[in-house]
């Protein structure tokens, strides 16, 4: 079992006790740590919208559908990966949920490997989503200089180049190369350049 599987919150949002009963029972024999909620604004309610994890959640709902909390999830820029478990759904809208970004769209009953198997699949993408915003975060903080000298450093150069190419003291260049590191929460420029690298396409 991956280690995201134990550390990462798994959601339920179900109007139906004994489908919310269930799935916890279910999901905690695959060591989820799991959470249910019976409909969709107690959810967010109760919810860091910040937080990596994963719910599931059912299309016909109360208050709120299903899809209805995806797009809210969506438009908050959530990490959070969405699974579909539904007993009223069709192609339509599983086409429409997996172009929102869901990750899988059961149909009920659903076997509790195939579940699990997705579940892992949504953590992993919600990990992946939160260092991508973090890392975005990080970029949007920085001033235009800061963004000059990373953009030198991730190119191979070295502080007194970067001092010339800017017309700035080397020892500047070296406060700003400090400032990068810390904001990126990288220890060298190697692993600086790393995450840049990683995150570069969603990113910037």
């Amino acid at each position: 079992m991956l280690n995201l599987a134990k550390t990462l919150a798994v959601y339920v949002v179900d109007d139906d006790k004994s489908v919310r009963d269930s799935l916890a029972f279910m999901l905690e024999e695959y060591e989820f740590n799991v959470t249910t909620f019976e409909d969709g604004p107690q959810f967010l309610d109760a919810l860091d919208l910040t937080q990596p994890g994963c719910v599931i959640l059912d299309c016909r709902m109360p208050k709120l559908r299903g899809q209805q909390v995806h797009q809210l999830l969506n438009e908050a820029k959530s990490p959070l990966a969405v699974i579909y478990l539904t007993g009223h759904g069709d192609v339509p809208m599983a086409v429409d949920a997996l172009q929102a970004g869901a990750v899988h769209f059961f149909q009920k009953p659903v076997r509790g490997s195939d579940l699990a198997l997705a579940l892992e699949q949504g953590l992993i993408q919600s990990a992946e989503k939160m260092n991508t915003l973090v890392v975005n975060a990080a970029y949007d903080s920085l001033t235009l200089r800061e963004k000059d000298i990373l953009r030198l450093l991730i190119a191979g150069k070295r502080n007194l180049r970067i001092a010339d190419e800017l017309c700035i003291a080397m020892r500047t260049v070296e406060v700003h190369r400090a400032t990068l590191l810390k904001k990126f929460s990288a220890k060298t420029v190697a692993e600086l350049a790393y995450i840049y690298g990683h995150c570069h396409e969603s990113a910037f």
